[in-house]
């Protein structure tokens, strides 16, 4: 069995997988990203996840600096979990998946516009420097 983490491994990839990588922990980040969820209710009942498992996923972001966790609210609410920048920086990757499952799976239900005008908005991948295109196939990964 595949642990949870990846010790031999020095790739970034797989670092972030330890943090993100099970499938409950990107829904939740996925519904804190674009339903704006940030109660532990809130996760629960969109995702009908184990709450053992949501409030391990939720305090793991909350260690890794994901999101951070605000008071509990005068009339016994559920403490507030938000996300932080680190937390918002994974948008792309939710996108990035959501696209790819649209195209190769089957569409799903939502879009992604631009708040301000209501324009969609595509992930592209773009050259350092002249922000020319580059088609996905002419990527390839060398050593730093």
């Amino acid at each position: 069995m595949l642990g949870r983490l990846y010790e031999n491994q020095e790739c970034s990839a797989t670092r972030t997988l330890e943090l993100v990588g099970e499938r409950w922990s990107l829904l939740i980040l996925r519904d804190a990203m674009f339903r704006n969820f940030t109660r532990f209710s809130q996760f629960q009942k969109s995702l009908e996840i184990a709450t053992n498992v949501l409030a391990r996923r939720l305090e793991g972001f909350v260690e890794a600096g994901l999101m951070e966790r605000g008071r509990s609210g005068a009339s016994g609410e559920s403490a507030e979990y938000r996300l932080t920048k680190k937390g918002l920086e994974l948008k792309p990757v939710i996108i990035a998946l959501t696209e790819w499952g649209d195209k190769w799976v089957r569409p799903g239900p939502v879009v992604f516009q631009d708040e301000s005008d209501g324009r969609r908005v595509k992930l592209q991948l773009r050259r350092t420097g002249d922000d020319a295109p580059v088609a996905v196939a002419d990527v390839v990964a060398r050593r730093r």
